[in-house]
């Protein structure tokens, strides 16, 4: 490790002659291109997303070092390095594209990052069936432009979609911005291809739906790479939508926006789209459209064929009305569509010495207007808060996922400062009746408040982790399956 480097929550590392002869042996496997060593390597692949390593890596300091990189291309490859990890022990971390934004990529005890970069390919494109059949390594925007050139979309666009990959959207159980309409990733997959630590490789039928028995191969959607690798995935695809339609409104609270957002949904409609922002946000992202000066900003996007549109559309623009909604056109929904991806005024925050973050938790449609004042509320009374603004950004007819921003600038120490805003919104968020994660995952840090939210589950989980993954190599200490000694609440 170079002195110049601070692993501030690392647990374990191999020495450089352990790592050396590791290098060597993975080799073997994947030939000498395939495995790294290199300062530049473990650096690339010690991290993801989460907001507070932005902080220590400005800092100079990062949370763990991977002692060796392997990239293999196959399943058969990553068959083999498991197998050789398991017997001798060593923690295996999977990477994808590092887009997640909880710790889940942090190497806390060192040993092997398993890069699944190489692991790219389309294998299959079933027109008739409308699926596709990819290896975990492809990257999201690539995969929808395949589709798209032969007349298809995946209709999965988290906002990491250019940096993140198909492996990674499953196992974090991720939703992209159109999943009112598509679906989150757990209905959008249809079978999984994983290897478990110990070298077994598993496949799941490539049917519409099987009832025979529990889905092995769907264990590993939001296993975030305790369980395994995923290796293969199988999802639906859908024809090109053949017309969308942009629809906005402003309203004077978010209770009749979200009063409108659940009698459509609930009514049988599903716009691609629905975001509704509260007084801030609205302020902040549409201070050109006069009519939502003051008010609450909803935004819907509808797509598919024709006729569903109409229908979508009359539906929406009638419940809306009935609110009192204005109407403010199809600009704001333009203005989105242009920035949706845009995530750097973060990194610029964090230059400048701010701490930030994303919560995004889900209530019920009885409690959603509660829990997001509860939490504003408890995350403004952080002494060092500048901003905690929301909105609603996937919509059920059972309720609503919301979307906290916050914003600080620490009295004292940065860390310290974000694990009290964390805490102050989980604690209202439980309180208040709501799951803490809708579609980010749990990696390192939310899995701290695993307990609180699975109960009793949890032991349930902890003994299917021991019982694929006795010797507990895979990604240790994330989703709180056992303890992450250096990184507590």
């Amino acid at each position: 490790m170079s002195g110049s480097v601070e692993a501030i929550i690392q647990e374990s590392s191999m020495s450089p002659e352990e790592s050396a002869a590791l290098a060597r042996d993975l080799a073997k496997i994947v030939g000498e291109e395939g495995v790294s060593t290199k300062m530049v390597d473990r650096l690339a692949t010690c991290r993801d997303f989460w907001p507070l390593m932005g902080v220590w890596f400005v800092e100079g300091k990062v949370p763990a070092l991977p002692d060796v990189i392997v990239w293999p291309k196959s399943t058969a490859e990553v068959a083999a390095v498991l197998s050789l990890a398991n017997e001798r022990g060593i923690p295996v971390t999977p990477f994808g594209k590092g887009s997640g934004v909880l710790g889940g990529a942090i190497p806390l005890r060192g040993g092997i990052v398993l890069d699944t970069k190489l692991m790219k390919r389309v294998k299959e494109l079933d027109r008739e069936n409308l699926m596709i059949t990819v290896e975990p390594g492809l990257n999201g925007a690539l995969y929808e432009e395949y589709l798209n050139r032969h007349g298809f979309t995946g209709g999965h666009f988290p906002q990491s979609v250019r940096c993140s990959s198909v492996g990674g959207w499953l196992a974090c159980r991720a939703a992209g911005q159109l999943s009112n309409r598509y679906g989150k990733i757990e209905d959008i997959v249809v079978a999984l291809e994983a290897v478990l630590p110990d070298g077994t490789v598993i496949r799941g039928p490539k049917k519409p739906r099987t009832s025979t028995g529990p889905r092995i191969d769907l264990l590993f959607l939001g296993s975030e790479g305790t369980l395994g690798v995923i290796t293969e995935a199988t999802l639906s695809i859908w024809p090109y939508p053949e017309q969308k339609a942009k629809l906005s409104y402003a309203f004077d609270s978010l209770e009749q926006g979200l009063t409108v957002i659940r009698k459509i949904m609930q009514a049988g409609g599903r716009p691609a789209v629905v975001r509704l922002y509260d007084l801030d946000e609205t302020a902040g992202h549409f201070p050109e459209t006069r009519e939502a000066e003051g008010r609450c900003m909803l935004v819907l996007l509808i797509e598919g064929d024709s006729t569903l549109v109409s229908a979508e559309v009359k539906l929406a623009q009638e419940l809306a009305l009935e609110e009192k909604g204005l109407d403010c056109g199809e600009a704001p929904v333009d203005h989105w569509d242009e920035r949706r991806y845009n995530v750097s005024l973060s990194s610029k925050m964090i230059r400048q010495g701010a701490v930030l973050d994303t919560i995004e938790v889900t209530a019920n449609w009885d409690n959603a207007f509660t829990v997001y004042k509860n939490m504003r509320e408890a995350l403004l009374n952080v002494e060092g808060t500048a901003l905690a603004s929301g909105h609603y950004s996937h919509v059920y007819p059972e309720g609503a996922c919301l979307y906290m921003t916050i914003c600080g600038f620490a009295p004292g120490d940065k860390t310290e400062y974000y694990k009290r805003f964390w805490s102050a919104a989980m604690e209202a968020c439980l309180a208040s009746g709501a799951s803490i994660g809708h579609h980010h995952g749990l990696g390192l840090h939310r899995g701290l408040w695993m307990e609180e939210e699975q109960g009793e589950n949890l032991k349930i989980l902890r003994r299917i982790k021991q019982a694929l993954d006795p010797k507990g190599i895979m990604n240790p200490g994330k989703l709180s399956l056992e303890v992450a000694e250096k990184w507590q609440k």
